[in-house]
C-alpha cells in the first residue's frame, strides 16, 4: 500500500486557500476515479481508498491543521506498516511561482510547517514531495498570503498544473520521478 497525502487545514474556512493545494487535488483525483473521501477519526485523517489492479493507494487528507500533519501520516503508516518510500505529499510552495511543479524524494522541510511535523513523525524523511507553486507576496508577512484565496490567475495555474500532475500521477506512484518530472516540465510549457 501507498499513502497519496495532500496537505491543507480542515473546515469550510481555509478550503479555497492557497495552503489547501493539496487537499484540493486529492479532490480532484477522487472525483475522477468515483472516490468518496470518509472521516477515520482514529487517524485524524478523511480517506479514500483507490484499488489500482494489484496495487492499493490511500488518498489521504489529515484533519490535525497543517502544523501536526506528521501525526495523522505517521499513525496511518505505522498501522499499515507503508514505509516512508511508499508516501507521497502533495502540498503548496512559496519558492515555486503559481502553477509550477517539482518533484522530489526525501530532504529537509525547507521551512513548510507541514513537512516540518511528518519530518519529525515519520521514521525517515526519505518520501516523494509533489511541490506545486503558489509563489511568494511581493512584501509583508506569508501567513495572509498561504491563508489568502488563490485570483482567478492563480487559480487557472493550478488547473494547468493539476492536469499535468493528474496525468502522471501513475508514474509518480511507480517511483519515475525523473521521467514524470520531465513530461510534466514539457506540458506545462506548453500550456
Amino acid at each position: 500500500m501507498q499513502l497519496l497525502v495532500g496537505l491543507g487545514n480542515p473546515g469550510s474556512k481555509y478550503e479555497e486557500t492557497r495552503h489547501n493545494i493539496g487537499f484540493r487535488f486529492l479532490d480532484l483525483l477522487a472525483k475522477s476515479e468515483g472516490l468518496r473521501f470518509a472521516a477515520a477519526p482514529r487517524f485524524h485523517a478523511e480517506t479514500a481508498l483507490w484499488n489500482r489492479g494489484d496495487d492499493r493507494v490511500m488518498l489521504v487528507k489529515p484533519q490535525t491543521f497543517m502544523n501536526n500533519s506528521g501525526e495523522s501520516v505517521a499513525a496511518l503508516a505505522r498501522y499499515y506498516q507503508v514505509s516512508a518510500e511508499d508516501v507521497i505529499v502533495v502540498y503548496d510552495d512559496l519558492d515555486l511561482p503559481s502553477g509550477k511543479l517539482r518533484l522530489k524524494h526525501g530532504g529537509g522541510h525547507g521551512g513548510h510547517n507541514g513537512l516540518r511535523s511528518i519530518n519529525q513523525h515519520l521514521s525517515d524523511s526519505n518520501y516523494i514531495r509533489v511541490k506545486i507553486g503558489i509563489g511568494r507576496p511581493a512584501s509583508g508577512d506569508i501567513t495572509p498570503w498561504v491563508l489568502g484565496r488563490a485570483d482567478e490567475t492563480d487559480r487557472a495555474d493550478e488547473a494547468r498544473a493539476f492536469s499535468a500532475l493528474k496525468k502522471e500521477i501513475d508514474s509518480i506512484l511507480a517511483g519515475q520521478l525523473p521521467q514524470a518530472a520531465n513530461r510534466i516540465h514539457l506540458a506545462l510549457q506548453a500550456s
